[in-house]
């Protein structure tokens, strides 16, 4: 696929602070790219800059092999992490007026069809539920059938049902050969959604790939989860690595026979006993660490 949007050595300081420190990024084309990164890792920052949004203190960002210009502002689309919409006005009214925004606007029942308005099309914005107001503001994003499409963190507070609804809709959009950049604190969705993420951390990409790939080049092991209850402390099992949490015991181990039979061994409960493969979390956590960031 060809490269859509690309960094070169991206620099962004504020007041002596380097919250981007180098970053070289390689969109392609007709993909959804997942930027990562615990707070304050310079994800927001590095999407601003992507955007258009903030200046870059050093290094290059090119759309389509050129710098960013005017038509890169008329090629993307942006759903912003948090977005105030005019009370007293429809989901329609607000289509038709960000529409005007633009010298040429996808039709609403296009974009009604393509977000599922239809039930609310025509409903008070102050009347709709989270998932609606995500689905509009998703509709708004796409008004001006944008080759790139901006979410930031677009399922943050929605319940199970709404965020898994939502992932349907982004499927949608790929499905068109639209591109996706894509930022999350939920592991689940950035490995659903994604082809490839990036994980940043103190401004800087730590870790890169697809995330199967990423999985693969970290672990060789599987995870073991029982209650703490049931495991007696202190407890070291051999050649197998445990990790106890406020309620839980994790066992990581490359031969999940050989754990089983030493804990069968020392008589520990498997009543409760969940096997489990690693996940894009427990990458997240071993790179970025556990520590609560501010």
């Amino acid at each position: 696929m060809p490269a859509l949007l690309e960094t070169h050595g991206l620099v962004k300081h504020f007041r002596g602070v380097k919250a981007v420190d180098g970053v070289n990024l390689t969109i392609n084309a007709g993909c959804c790219f997942g930027l990562l990164g615990p707070n304050g890792a310079g994800k927001t920052t590095t999407v601003e800059l992507l955007e258009g949004i903030q200046q870059p203190t050093g290094g290059a960002i090119c759309y389509q092999g050129e710098p960013l210009g005017p038509r890169f502002r008329q090629d993307i689309g942006i759903m912003f992490q948090s977005t105030a919409l005019q009370d007293h006005v429809t989901g329609r009214e607000n289509l038709r007026m960000f529409g005007h925004f633009y010298p040429r606007a996808l039709p609403i029942a296009e974009l009604a069809e393509t977000c599922a308005l239809g039930d609310f099309l025509d409903r008070d914005t102050r009347k709709l539920s989270g998932g609606q107001r995500q689905r509009l503001l998703l509709a708004i994003a796409l008004v001006n059938d944008p080759e790139l499409l901006f979410l930031d963190e677009p399922t943050t507070g929605l319940d199970p049902q709404a965020r898994r609804n939502f992932w349907e809709l982004i499927h949608r959009i790929k499905a068109r050969g639209k591109t996706v950049l894509l930022t999350t604190h939920y592991m689940e969705e950035a490995y659903h959604l994604c082809d490839e993420i990036a994980i940043m951390d103190h401004g800087r990409i730590i870790a890169q790939g697809s995330p199967r790939e990423l999985l693969a080049a970290h672990f060789d092991d599987v995870v073991l989860q029982l209650p703490l209850a049931d495991f007696p402390a202190p407890t070291p099992l051999a050649s197998h690595t445990v990790i106890q949490g406020r309620d839980t015991v994790e066992i990581l181990t490359c031969d999940v026979n050989a754990a089983i039979q030493e804990l069968l061994a020392r008589n520990i409960s498997l009543a409760r006993l969940q096997i489990r493969p690693r996940t894009l979390e427990d990458l997240f956590l071993e790179l970025t660490g556990r520590e609560l960031r501010s």
